[in-house]
């Protein structure tokens, strides 16, 4: 005779915000038990297009943003939206839920955002936080399988903090928190490691076509190379890994480099390699890089150069 499972069901969860990370929240969520009662966004017709997308049964109801007060009564409502609309959607449903006996807790996703952002839901009773997953999602199928496993920023009143570490854990993930008024701080760090790599990576490849690669020959070139670093940096400290032109004190290569550079054409590249060669003189000096020769490269990155 088969024991009954002591394993307590899964809160029922609706999603507000079908793009890439709401679709891949769902699809994540709902092979890990969770049911979605209802996914919404910004036209019926996206939401229909996600749940498809995510296999999710046919009950789950498709809404557009003007229809949420359908949505059903869940036991948490995550808000994937883009930050711009997370106050709207805040004060709008509290508006329409003030008057229900029904107390979600409502998790928002923004990094850049605390949970004061929900503020109105929080003054009509509602338990209200944020879960920021520290991964890049690209593509909704895919990062359903970036969320398992991944870093978790976490923050808000004790119940929605509970729900979110359950959430975190059910994915294989790791919570960790950070004061409430430093994610202002906290979402700039995540971009300069995340966006921000990709745009590096994308000047790095219009170098190399004005090298006479193609673009997409260019990409290739350097993505092994760019994986070979993350690997470095995550057995290491940034010191450490940091290799090439500043880490050994190449003072006549930087010279070389920042000649190739001055062109009209490059004059985006020549900035963001200045900047970023200070931060790796930094870096150097912590390796015990010669100060007269971190010195000297100081002055030249500090130098404006002559376009041509």
């Amino acid at each position: 005779m088969t024991k009954p499972s002591s394993q307590k069901p899964k809160p029922t969860i609706s999603i507000i915000g079908a793009g890439r990370l709401g679709t891949a929240l769902a699809l994540a969520l709902a092979t890990r038990g969770y049911p979605i009662r209802a996914l919404a966004a910004r036209r019926q017709s996206h939401a229909r297009k996600a749940i498809a997308l995510s296999d999710l049964p046919s009950q789950t109801l498709a809404l557009g943003a003007d229809q949420l007060e359908q949505l059903p009564p869940s036991d948490l409502v995550l808000i994937t939206t883009p930050d711009d609309v997370i106050a709207d959607i805040a004060r709008n449903f509290a508006k329409l839920r003030r008057s229900t006996r029904h107390r979600a807790t409502f998790l928002h996703t923004s990094g850049a955002l605390s949970s004061a952002v929900l503020s109105p839901l929080a003054k009509a009773g509602f338990h209200t936080g944020s879960m920021h997953p520290l991964v890049s999602i690209s593509a909704a199928r895919a990062g359903a399988g970036a969320l398992r496993g991944a870093f978790y920023c976490v923050e808000g009143d004790g119940v929605a903090m509970r729900f979110a570490k359950i959430i975190v854990r059910d994915l294989n993930g790791t919570a960790f928190t950070i004061k409430p008024e430093s994610k202002a701080l906290y979402h700039p760090a995540a971009v300069m490691a995340s966006p921000h790599m990709v745009a590096l990576f994308d000047l790095a490849t219009e170098m190399l076509v004005y090298c006479g690669l193609k673009r997409k020959e260019a990409r290739n070139v350097l993505a092994p190379l760019v994986q070979s670093t993350v690997n470095n940096l995550t057995r290491t400290s940034p010191e450490r890994a940091l290799t090439g032109t500043f880490a050994r004190g190449d003072l006549a290569t930087v010279k070389r480099h920042l000649k190739a550079l001055s062109t009209k054409q490059l004059a985006e590249a020549l900035e963001v390699y200045k900047l970023l060669g200070l931060h790796s003189l930094q870096l150097a000096a912590k390796n015990n890089l010669d100060p007269k020769l971190a010195n000297q490269i100081g002055k030249l990155l500090h130098t404006k150069v002559t376009k041509k």
